[in-house]
């Protein structure tokens, strides 16, 4: 199994209106506003209006969103903690 940090991670955004996200691990939450990705490279937050998810593919590691797209950030370098090691420390 490819560890999480060789995974080839990727966006590719076209008018601000749809957002394609390679390396994708998880989607830790999401509604019409946020949209919280887990990536090989971090914490990713996409924010906007009408957000859509309109394919996901954790074992191809794709993630593609629609909708009115005003920012995307990272919040964190990279996960190398276990899920229960970040809620207790």
């Amino acid at each position: 199994m490819q560890e999480n940090s060789l995974k080839p991670h990727s966006i590719i955004m076209e008018d601000r209106k749809s957002l394609s996200v390679t390396g994708a691990l998880d989607v830790a939450g999401f509604n019409e506003e946020v949209i919280n990705i887990i990536t090989s490279q971090g914490d990713m937050i996409v924010t906007g209006s009408k957000l859509h998810i309109s394919k996901l593919s954790l074992e191809s590691g794709e993630v593609e969103i629609d909708g009115a797209i005003d920012s995307l950030r990272y919040t964190a370098a990279k996960r190398n903690k276990s899920f229960m090691q970040r809620i207790f420390s």
